[in-house]
């Protein structure tokens, strides 16, 4: 009983990400350097930084598209280099690139994504149909997704990240070509995930006004986390009237104080 309890308790403290020290160069040119962030279970984190950061090669090195030559990368406890398979099912994965197949109706880029699982259609089909309904698409199922707005098709991947239960969802730049409304939707499906099933969720983005004052944030600059912590506290730390001027003040290349 004491045994199921520890495993339980170490179970909860597991964080969904970690990111320890990791550095990455392409030939001669730092990506990243030394990047270190942690996402809890049931914590939406925000990775903002302007392109070039080197998010997007952070999410490679997460995902394993990339090799981490250096530091340690740990979905749930699991290295991504010497247990990939046991890290990858716990993670999923919504890219800045569309990755639909458009003749393909909304319910069939499920179950074949379900498929590639290893998830048998009929228990596919019920995860599909449930996926579909939590992010407002139940409607929508039998349809093309050629024919489905942008909102609609990135509302569609959510759907598809979350189909085999992972404990943490990586969204790179996932409102980008989104109108102001469809913009709200998704990250209000986002937030409602971290609500509802404890997922923990690294989003990577650009945008100032899509980070919450009390968001964990991890600014990322020139491949450096140049800060970690809430929103508030940097608006704080750097006496900015906004994060917008607190986002400006610490990536200017002339580190000028945005009062």
């Amino acid at each position: 009983m004491q045994e199921a309890i520890e495993t339980q308790h170490s179970e909860i403290q597991t964080h969904a990400l970690e990111v320890l020290g990791v550095s990455h160069k392409f030939g001669s040119k730092v990506a990243l350097d030394n990047v270190s962030l942690t996402v809890p279970r049931g914590r939406f984190v925000v990775l903002l930084g302007p392109n070039g950061a080197g998010k997007s090669t952070l999410f490679a090195l997460i995902t394993r598209l990339y090799d981490n030559v250096s530091g340690e990368i740990r979905i749930m406890g699991f290295d991504v280099r010497r247990r990939s398979t046991a890290a990858l099912q716990q993670l999923g994965v919504v890219f800045q690139g569309r990755s639909l197949d458009l003749d393909l109706t909304a319910l069939q880029n499920l179950t074949y994504h379900a498929a590639l699982h290893g998830i048998g259609y009929r228990e596919g089909r019920r995860l599909a149909d449930e996926a579909l309904v939590s992010v407002g698409l139940a409607d929508r199922a039998r349809d093309k997704v050629r024919t489905l707005s942008g909102g609609q098709a990135r509302r569609l991947e959510i759907a598809r990240a979350l189909l085999h239960g992972p404990a943490c969802l990586l969204l790179d730049e996932a409102t980008v070509g989104l109108d102001i409304a469809s913009r709200e939707q998704v990250i209000d499906i986002v937030r409602g995930l971290v609500r509802n099933r404890g997922v923990g969720v690294l989003w990577a983005t650009h945008l100032v006004d899509e980070v919450n004052a009390d968001d964990k944030l991890v600014l990322l600059h020139e491949g450096r986390v140049r800060y970690s912590g809430t929103a508030a506290d940097l608006i704080s730390t750097t006496h900015a009237e906004s994060l917008r001027a607190a986002f400006i003040h610490m990536t200017d290349a002339g580190h000028t104080h945005a009062q």
